[in-house]
């Protein structure tokens, strides 16, 4: 009787939620009935203005960039993203006479625009359905391995005939764990050139601190533009190159947001896990996190303590730091999230009730027990990769000689300035000494390597030994190596010590953790191929979307605040009162520019004032996940109203289940970037080429 009420519950909910603000939704497949409720809900659009592949639709001003999005507001190709994207080639461009990471740059003209070699602008061409063409020639009868084999061979064949000749590139990704294919082709334009970033004092406004927290007041935004040559089409860098001219670009609104408004994002989240089993979840937010996190603490600490000591040391470190802190911060909330909302024991009851279901259902019971057993022979694999991950591979000497010891004797030099720039040997060393001690004591000694059995009895001595003795440690050494002879210096490098304990480590794990590891994983991803069938059988009104991939979503929901305990409620905007109610010239993340503090002072804000004074700052429940930084957040008109950067910490567990109540994306005003640009920058030119409304 418990389990009959159980499952009839699963049932009720999943009917409730069936146009809930949740999911990632593909544009070019996004449903009638979810249109129509984002419709019913405030958009004006039609599926065409969206996804199309014969004339310009909002797809085409979207672009994906690596592990963030981008989005094109003007005709010359000028493109919007995260500060936090941009920081790395920010921090590339920054020295102690000319530090843009502290002072911001604005280029005046395009001459001044800054080049980043290496950094690219992809746009999606169109997205298929190659299921039937991925799964040709695949028989019942095929081991896994032999239907795993067969799909590689189509899929190949597949992105050979998408790209044949026309300069494209292209992946075919798996959806529901192999129960869908989609191929993905993209143009990519490699000339993307730097035009205007503010002050990290308003670009990463609270630093740490204010990461992944509401209320925010963090301008996070900065400026590229996309270089094409004369026809249009991607080039190299090029001083003939020309401003690319996109099929579509967004028009920006200057209207504003209230509470409840329709909102949607559009943009490559890069990975969630929504529909993983509770034996997966425990492992996350029980074991692995709580790991991760005390290590990631530990590197933070020393870092943080020799950057507030030394300029030069601060910069050499910003981008460092920012990408260890960034997942540091979200585990924490994650796994708070995962506590609090109970998941483990949602997933168990779900699992239960499935079970039940499944159980006279021969191509599904079993399933669950199955699960299990796989996920208990994992652990141990998963864990001792981890922490291998997060500790002795976080050692900046030690990835650096295996690099060296691989790369093109044409860019040696070039990757050894680029690794000492920034690179400051006290904070490795120690760092080294917490990591090795960390993973002796908390990873069974069955997966050590004969260095860990030597760190084990004398931490120190250990670390002594492998920076004393590593000729990596001397960059007038390495550069006069390099200069006499790059292929005997790649002898030397492969076989300096550090090099070697990496690659004692890369050897273990290649021997002794990944083939467990890749084959149990191999038997779980099949299983939840069966697993997702199953459910989508079981909960036939359940609304399911496909995991995020890297591949371009769409999500919706509607600008709202909320309670994320007892007591407290926010409200949904934020404003650059906040900004000088922190300002803290003793703190750098809090330490408000001159320039913007008069402004403030004077309340010379121009066209950008909102009942005396400046947005900054709204959340929304739209959906989001890594990835989505950059993303346009945009109106029911299709207009650009502002650019999401982060979740609220309390929604970060939104990867593994999302509550419509607490999860709050947050994205910076698309006025209060306006203003920046216009008063604080004295940049209004750029102002000139967009479209305002």
């Amino acid at each position: 009787m418990i389990r009959r009420t159980l499952t009839t519950l699963l049932f009720s909910v999943a009917a409730i939620v069936a146009f809930a603000e949740e999911g990632m939704w593909l544009p070019s497949v996004i449903g009638s009935a979810r249109l129509a409720d984002m419709q019913a809900k405030g958009l004006k659009l039609t599926a065409q203005d969206l996804y199309d592949i014969n004339q310009a639709s909002l797809k085409d001003a979207i672009v994906h960039l690596g592990g963030c999005t981008g989005e094109v507001i003007s005709d010359q190709g000028l493109m919007l993203t995260n500060h936090h994207c941009g920081y790395g080639n920010i921090q590339k461009h920054s020295t102690v006479e000319h530090d843009y990471l502290t002072n911001g740059f604005w280029a005046m003209s395009h001459a001044e625009e800054l080049p980043n070699p290496g950094y690219t602008a992809s746009f999606l061409k169109y997205m298929e359905d190659v299921t039937e063409q991925v799964n040709k020639g695949v028989k019942s009868n095929m081991t896994p391995e032999q239907a795993s084999d067969k799909r590689a061979a189509n899929i190949k064949k597949i992105i050979a005939a998408a790209t044949k000749n026309n300069g494209y590139r292209a992946t075919v990704e798996s959806l529901y764990y192999g129960n869908q294919y989609f191929m993905f082709v993209y143009e990519t334009y490699r000339d993307v050139r730097l035009v205007g970033c503010p002050p990290s004092a308003i670009g990463k406004f609270g630093g740490d601190t204010d990461n992944w927290m509401w209320p925010r007041h963090t301008g996070d935004f900065c400026l590229f533009r996309i270089y094409a040559d004369k026809d249009n089409k991607p080039a190299d860098y090029s001083a003939d190159n020309v401003p690319y001219t996109p099929k579509r670009s967004f028009a920006i609104s200057t209207k504003g947001v209230k509470e409840g408004d329709f909102t949607f994002i559009y943009g490559y989240p890069g990975r969630t896990y929504e529909y993983i089993t509770s034996d997966a979840v425990r492992y996350i937010a029980q074991k692995s996190n709580p790991a991760k996190i005390a290590l990631r603490t530990a590197r933070l600490d020393v870092m943080n303590r020799y950057q507030g000591g030394d300029a030069a040391v601060r910069i050499k470190y910003a981008a460092k730091n920012a990408s260890v802190s960034n997942a540091w911060k979200k585990w924490q909330g994650e796994t708070k999230g995962v506590v609090r909302l109970g998941v483990v024991a949602q997933k168990e009851a779900l699992e239960e009730a499935f079970a039940e279901w499944a159980a006279d259902k021969p191509q599904y019971a079993g399933l669950v027990d199955s699960f299990s057993n796989l996920y208990g022979q994992l652990e141990p694999y998963a864990f001792a990769l981890d922490y291998y991950n997060e500790s002795v591979r976080a050692i900046e000497l030690l990835r650096f000689g295996s690099m060296m010891s691989a790369v093109p004797a044409q860019r040696m030099m070039s990757a050894a300035k680029s690794f000492y720039k920034d690179y400051h040997r006290p904070i490795d060393e120690e760092i080294a000494r917490k990591m090795v001690r960390a993973f002796v004591d908390n990873v069974d000694s069955c997966f050590w390597t004969c260095d860990m059995k030597e760190a084990a009895n004398d931490t120190n001595a250990w670390v002594e030994k492998i920076f004393s003795n590593s000729i990596l440690t001397d960059s007038t050494a390495v550069y006069q190596l390099i200069e006499k002879d790059p292929e005997t210096a790649r002898k030397v490098f492969a076989d300096d010590v550090a090099t070697c304990a990496y690659a004692n480590t890369a050897k273990l794990i290649k021997e002794k953790i990944q083939p467990q590891y890749m084959s149990l994983n191999k038997e779980i991803t099949a299983l939840y191929g069966s697993y997702m069938r199953g459910l989508m059988e079981f909960q036939p009104e359940r609304p399911f979307y496909p995991d995020a991939n890297s591949t371009l979503r769409i999500a919706y929901g509607k600008v709202g605040g909320f309670s994320p305990r007892d007591g407290v409620v926010y409200d949904c905007v934020s404003t650059i009162d906040g900004i000088m109610e922190k300002d803290n010239p003793e703190i750098y993340d809090y330490n408000v520019p001159q320039r913007l503090r008069d402004l403030y002072k004077n309340k010379d804000y121009g066209r950008w004032e909102v009942n005396g004074t400046v947005p900054v700052a709204f959340i929304a429940s739209n959906h989001t996940t890594g990835g989505n930084s950059g993303s346009p957040v945009i109106n029911g008109n299709g207009e650009l109203i502002g650019l999401n950067f982060d979740r609220c910490w309390e929604s970060t567990m939104s990867d593994i289940v999302f509550d419509e109540e607490y999860c709050r994306n947050i994205a910076v005003d698309i006025r209060y970037v306006l203003f920046l640009i216009d008063k604080f920058a004295g940049a209004s030119y750029l102002l000139d080429e967009m479209n305002l409304k």
